[in-house]
C-alpha cells in the first residue's frame, strides 16, 4: 500500500471527528429558528403563564440609555427582565444595582457579545461563571436565565449553561428595534405579529451593538406595547414571574 493509501483512511477518520465535532457544537444553533424551538421545547421559547407576558431586554447595562427605559417602565409600573452583558455591568455597576433596586430582575446574556462559530467550550465555562458571578455579587441573588448572544445556543454554550446553573431562555415575540429602520410604530406591530398569552419579548435597552439611536425605537414602543398587552387581559411582568417550564 502507497503512502497516499495508508493516508486516505486517516484523513476520512480526521474528517469524521471534525463533522462530528462540528456538529455537537452548531447543531444545537437550530433552535435559533422560532418554529423549531417552538416545536420542541415551549421553555427555551420562553412560553409561561398565558396570563403573562414577561419583558425582557438585552445588551444593557448602558448609562446612555438604560435610564430613559427604567423611568417609561416606572411610569407603566412594569417591572422587567435584564439581560446584562458582563463586560458592561462591570463598567456600570451603579447602574445595575438600581436596575434591582427599582424591582426589575437581572440575568446573565454572557461576558461579550459575540458569534461563536468556533468551539471554545472552555471560554465559554469562564465567562459564563464570571457574568453569573458578578450579577449575584451586584444583585445579591443568584441569576435564574441565560440568553446567549445573538440567540445562537450551541452545544459549548449550552454545557455552560448548565455548569453555571442557568436556564437558557430565548423569546417568542421580538420588535427587530436594533435596525436603522425601526420606529416605535414599526417594533409595536412586530411584537404584536406574534404575541400571545404566555410570550416573552425580546427588546434591546441600548444600541451598543447596534444601529446607533435605534434603542429610542425600543422606548417609544413600550407605551403601546403594555397598553395593548393590558386590554388583551395580560399581566406585564419580570421572566422569573412567568411560569416558564423546566425542561
Amino acid at each position: 500500500m502507497t503512502t497516499a493509501e495508508h493516508a486516505a483512511p486517516r484523513a476520512v477518520a480526521a474528517l469524521g471527528v471534525a463533522l462530528v465535532v462540528a456538529g455537537a457544537h452548531i447543531g444545537p444553533a437550530v433552535t435559533w429558528l422560532p418554529g423549531v424551538r417552538g416545536a420542541l421545547s415551549p421553555a427555551l421559547d420562553g412560553r409561561g403563564d398565558p396570563d403573562r407576558v414577561a419583558l425582557t431586554f438585552d445588551d444593557g447595562p448602558d448609562p446612555r440609555s438604560t435610564p430613559y427605559f427604567l423611568r417609561a417602565l416606572d411610569e407603566l409600573r412594569v417591572r422587567a427582565t435584564f439581560f446584562v452583558l458582563g463586560s458592561r455591568l462591570a463598567r456600570c455597576p451603579g447602574l445595575g444595582r438600581r436596575i434591582v433596586a427599582e424591582g426589575h430582575e437581572l440575568a446573565v446574556h454572557g461576558w461579550h457579545h459575540e458569534r461563536p462559530w468556533r468551539p471554545r467550550p472552555l471560554r465559554d465555562a469562564r465567562e459564563l461563571a464570571a457574568t453569573a458571578a458578578l450579577v449575584t455579587e451586584i444583585s445579591g441573588t443568584r441569576p435564574l436565565w441565560y440568553r446567549p448572544a445573538y440567540g445562537i445556543l450551541t452545544g459549548g454554550r449550552w454545557a455552560a449553561a448548565r455548569v453555571t446553573g442557568l436556564r437558557p431562555v430565548l423569546w417568542t415575540s421580538w420588535g427587530r428595534d436594533w435596525t436603522a429602520s425601526a420606529t416605535p410604530e414599526s417594533v409595536r406591530t412586530e411584537v404584536m405579529k406574534t404575541l400571545r398569552g404566555g410570550a416573552t419579548v425580546l427588546l434591546h435597552d441600548s444600541d451598543a451593538l447596534s444601529a446607533a439611536g435605534s434603542w429610542r425605537s425600543g422606548l417609544g414602543a413600550l407605551p403601546g406595547v403594555v397598553a395593548e398587552c393590558r386590554a388583551r387581559g395580560l399581566v406585564v411582568g419580570r421572566l422569573d414571574e412567568h411560569g416558564v417550564p423546566r425542561r
